[in-house]
């Protein structure tokens, strides 16, 4: 199942930069026109930064995860699978967004896929809590599950804060998501650099 996982996402983080295209060469003529044309892939950009952040962060949360796990059952599979669906459709929510980057519905997606994907990957969390699936050598189960139940609640909180932003600026809406995201990973670095062992690193 973790090996199925990390695939998908190797194949999710590789589609998001195909929507990335090099600006037809026959339209430069000009140093001016290649950097104008350049310019113009800034919402693709962006958008790819701000993607490529959120499906590792998943990715890293996912893994954490199933380093306590060490049994599963059908209806775990599936909803391990449901998590999957929403990370193969990001490639898709990312495109929508950098091609309709300034209009409010398409931050509605986007976030609406972030939301999805955080709700499955507490369903993955509390099921294989609530079944006692994970290894019997794992002390504090408890502590864990709360803390990462925890950090998962504060994402959302600050993904829908974000989101909100776009009645303002849908540009500011996803400099403060890249700023969050950028958040958890510089997070993420910094417990990796004190050698702190932590079930959310």
């Amino acid at each position: 199942m973790e090996a199925l996982s990390d695939g998908i996402f190797a194949f999710a983080l590789t589609l998001l930069v195909l929507d990335i295209r090099v600006p037809i060469r026959e339209h430069i003529i000009s140093e001016k026109d290649l950097m104008s044309a350049f310019g113009t892939l800034t919402p693709k950009l962006l958008t790819y930064f701000l993607s490529f952040m959120t499906l590792g962060i998943f990715w890293t949360a996912h893994s954490s995860q199933f380093h306590f796990i060490e049994k599963s059952d059908r209806n775990f599979n599936w909803i391990n699978l449901s998590f999957l669906l929403f990370v193969t459709i990001t490639p898709f929510t990312t495109a929508f967004l950098s091609e309709y980057i300034t209009f409010k519905f398409a931050i509605a997606i986007y976030w609406l896929n972030l939301f999805l994907l955080g709700v499955m990957l507490s369903m993955i969390l509390n099921y294989a809590a609530k079944h006692n699936y994970f290894r019997s050598d794992v002390a504090g189960k408890d502590e864990i599950t709360k803390a990462m139940m925890r950090r998962g609640i504060i994402a959302q909180s600050l993904y829908a804060f974000g989101a909100l932003l776009c009645f303002i600026s849908t540009y500011l809406s996803i400099a403060v998501l890249i700023i969050i995201q950028l958040y958890f990973v510089l997070g993420l670095f910094s417990k990796s650099k004190s050698k702190k062992a932590s079930p959310l690193s």
